[in-house]
């Protein structure tokens, strides 16, 4: 396999970065990463694996694709090999049924940006609040989350 370079592929790159750490998002759930740029994370889960005993989609993949979000926030502006993405707490707000493939948005403006980057320099740390929106394919909002995550150094 050949390597995917954050920089040329970022997209590519947090795929195989996520694929490597929890593979079960991928080969389970089937989670994308869709669209990524600093400030901006956009990720898809599929109906026609995650499905359940109501013929909706099964919360824990609602979960997983709003979760994986805050972690590619991260990924897309730190180095890897020296920093790393955590969550440290996620409320999910379920809000209608999802009975086609969802996708999720989350973003953090350049003021965030920039105090993590800050912090992450002066004490190899930074906890950032991340809000994400899943949506179904005719964009009807089927959950909203609330999330806290950690960049923190590689020890």
């Amino acid at each position: 396999m050949t390597a995917v370079s954050k920089r040329d592929d970022p997209v590519g790159f947090t795929n195989e970065f996520i694929r490597g750490t929890v593979p079960g998002i991928y080969e389970g759930f089937g989670i994308r990463i869709v669209e990524l740029e600093s400030g901006r994370a956009v990720a898809t889960v599929p109906i026609a694996t995650n499905g359940n005993h109501l013929g909706t989609m099964y919360a824990g993949a609602l979960f997983g694709v709003a979760e994986v979000l805050g972690g590619a926030l991260a990924i897309v502006d730190y180095d890897t090999d020296r920093f790393l993405p955590t969550v440290k707490d996620l409320q999910i707000s379920f809000r209608r049924p999802a009975t086609t493939d969802v996708r999720g948005e989350a973003s953090l403006d350049a003021a965030t940006r920039e105090r993590m980057r800050r912090e992450v320099e002066s004490s190899g740390r930074s906890e950032f609040v991340v809000d994400a929106v899943l949506v179904d394919a005719a964009g009807t909002v089927v959950a909203t989350t609330h999330g806290v995550y950690q960049v923190r150094a590689v020890r």
